[in-house]
């Protein structure tokens, strides 16, 4: 019914920036929520970052002031700009939306990899 289709992810420099993208497709009313997790080696996969259909948004603890989590709705696409990156940043990071199709569903995407070298 939807599909989430990430990009942006790819090998930095400590410090520096990445910005990225998740595209909803298919077939749905409204999207309720989208947000952002991430899943280190060996770790539990975790939110990073979330916007609800209210604006409402909800950072981990270790990335604010860092990321920055935004939509585009005319386009049904979200975005989580990186900066400041450090190493323990490093992991799969996976788009997330609860849509309503009128029934209310939950969707992950295939994860993009953001690697951040010292």
């Amino acid at each position: 019914q939807v599909q989430l289709v990430e990009s942006g992810g790819g090998l930095v420099q400590a410090g520096g920036s990445l910005r990225l993208s998740c595209a909803a497709s298919g077939s749905f009313f409204r999207i309720n929520a989208m947000g952002w997790y991430r899943q280190g080696t060996g770790k539990v996969r975790e939110l990073v970052a979330r916007i609800a259909s209210g604006g409402s948004t909800n950072y981990a603890d270790s990335i604010k002031g860092r990321f920055t989590i935004s939509r585009d709705n005319a386009k049904n696409t979200v975005y989580l700009q990186m900066n400041s990156l450090k190493p323990e940043d490093t992991a799969v990071y996976y788009c997330n939306a609860v849509v309503q199709t009128p029934r209310t569903y939950e969707y992950w995407g295939q994860g993009t990899q953001v690697t951040v070298s010292s």
